[in-house]
Order: C-alpha cells, then sequence, then structure tokens
C-alpha cells in the first residue's frame, strides 16, 4: 500500500516537472517561432496569438540581410567555436591530469588559481589592454584566447575529477613498459576521457556559439559578425524589425538545439564521471 502511495505521488511530482518545463521553455519558444512567421506589424505588437498569414520569406531576408551577414556571423562563429573548444581540450586535459596526478604544493597551488577564476569576474578594459599589447584585439586568435581563458576553470575541473577515477597503477604499468610522459597521457588516459570529452566539446562549442558580450567588446568590427551580434542588424533607438529579429533568433537556436537533442546523454555521463572519487 504504501509503495503504491509512493508510485502515485512520484508519477504526480513528475506530470507538474513536465508541465513546468513546457511553461518555462515551450512557451518562450513557441513565442518567438510564431512572431518570426508574422508581418512586421503584427510581431510588433508581441502577442501569441497565431498569425493571419505565415510570412516565411523573413527567414530569406534575414539570410540576406545586409549582404548576407547571418552567414557570415555563422561562419565566424563556427571557426571561434570549432579553435576554442580545440585549444581548450588540450590545454584542460593535460591540466586537469597533472594537478590530479601531481598532487604537491605546486599542483595545489594551480588548483588554487584554477579556481580563482571560476570566483573572479572577468574585466573588460584590462583585457582590451592586454589583447591590444600583443597585437591579438579584434583577430580570431586573440577572441579563441579569451573564450579559453573563459572556459578553462570549470573544463579543467570536469577533468580532474574524470582523471580521479582512473587508477594510478594503469600509469605505472604503461611507464614499465617504456611509456615517456606525453606518450603516457595521450595514449593511455586521454582515449579513457572520452565522455568528459564529449561533455566540454558540447557545452563549450554551444556556449561559445551563443556568447554575444565578450565578441561585442573583444572582436567588433562588421567583418567580425557572430550570430549573436547579428541580432543588432534587425534593432535601433528608434525602429525595430522584431519579425526579422525573432527569425533571426529561431535560426541561431538550431545548432545548439541539435546537439542538446542528439548528445545530451554524453553530457550527463561526462558531469558525473569522477563524481564519486573525485
Amino acid at each position: 500500500m504504501r509503495d503504491r502511495k509512493s508510485k502515485v505521488i512520484l508519477m504526480i511530482v513528475e506530470i507538474i516537472a513536465i508541465i513546468l518545463s513546457v511553461v518555462l521553455y515551450g512557451v518562450p519558444f513557441y513565442f518567438v517561432i510564431i512572431n518570426s512567421l508574422k508581418s512586421q506589424g503584427e510581431a510588433a505588437l508581441m502577442q501569441i496569438s497565431f498569425p493571419s498569414k505565415l510570412h516565411f520569406t523573413n527567414y530569406i531576408e534575414v539570410i540576406k540581410a545586409d549582404n548576407y551577414a547571418v552567414l557570415r556571423g555563422f561562419y565566424n562563429s563556427t571557426l571561434l567555436a570549432v579553435f576554442s573548444v580545440a585549444v581548450l581540450i588540450l590545454v584542460c586535459s593535460m591540466l586537469g591530469f597533472f594537478i590530479q596526478r601531481r598532487g604537491d604544493k605546486f599542483a595545489r597551488a594551480i588548483n588554487s588559481l584554477v579556481l580563482t577564476g571560476l570566483m573572479i569576474p572577468p574585466a573588460i578594459v584590462p583585457t582590451i589592454w592586454v589583447l591590444q599589447s600583443l597585437g591579438l584585439f579584434k583577430t580570431l586568435p586573440g577572441m579563441v584566447l579569451v573564450e579559453v581563458a573563459l572556459r578553462l576553470p570549470f573544463a579543467t575541473l570536469l577533468y580532474r575529477s574524470a582523471v580521479a577515477t582512473i587508477p594510478r597503477e594503469l600509469d605505472n604499468a604503461a611507464i614499465i613498459d617504456g611509456c615517456g610522459k606525453f606518450r603516457l597521457f595521450f595514449s593511455v588516459i586521454f582515449p579513457l576521457l572520452k565522455s568528459t570529452t564529449a561533455t566540454v566539446i558540447i557545452l563549450s562549442s554551444v556556449s561559445v556559439f551563443n556568447d554575444f558580450v565578450n565578441p561585442l567588446f573583444f572582436f567588433p568590427g562588421k567583418q567580425n559578425l557572430t550570430v549573436q551580434t547579428t541580432l543588432y542588424q534587425f534593432t535601433g533607438m528608434y525602429y525595430n524589425q522584431w519579425h526579422y529579429l525573432f527569425a533571426d533568433v529561431v535560426l541561431i537556436s538550431i545548432p545548439p538545439l541539435i546537439l542538446f537533442i542528439f548528445f545530451n546523454k554524453r553530457i550527463i555521463s561526462g558531469m558525473v564521471a569522477g563524481a564519486i572519487k573525485g
């Protein structure tokens, strides 16, 4: 009797959770899609009602706007995400392995420095000064370094926790067989971190792809548009093209949505890696 009552309560809680999820996430997404298919006047009313006529041409106009600026934004954002994630995986996986395996005062100091990166907010003006001093301001390499620096602490902690689940005996066996430090890591340890690497790839690529503030400050310029900064094309001080703005939002949301739909299980498995021993 008690088990049956518990199952009923659990089912009610699940139904409530589903309803809340639909309200919190489904309704706003429906609002954006519906308004992206309206005329300029109907979209300006900001209503959730169905349009009198579906304007699919809004998407074509958004793509053609400003000499195909949206496509240029997709290209720049894709390059930025690919290079940032590649550097992030290489640096953070090795750093997490170093911190976990070494465990001396130097490693603890590095770990404290990484943790500090989670707590201290980024400073815009000093970062711009550093990039200008290095000749990397308004360049793709400079923007990649900014994105890597912002996401390095979290990714390092993920890798450190995952490395903690790998027995040290495996390291010793590889060293006895003649493996050097780099071969030990890349041939033995790194292949065992697939779930964590998949998680870092998905989460970091989506966050870099959707980043709006950092490219706005550190990667300005008409040729340096990213998908998020293209939203400025349809907004102004006195005049907003809401139907185009909503259509642009839908186009921007498609790649991250596809990633989360197909790889959500890998995200979960990578996040919990090392949860017991880490």
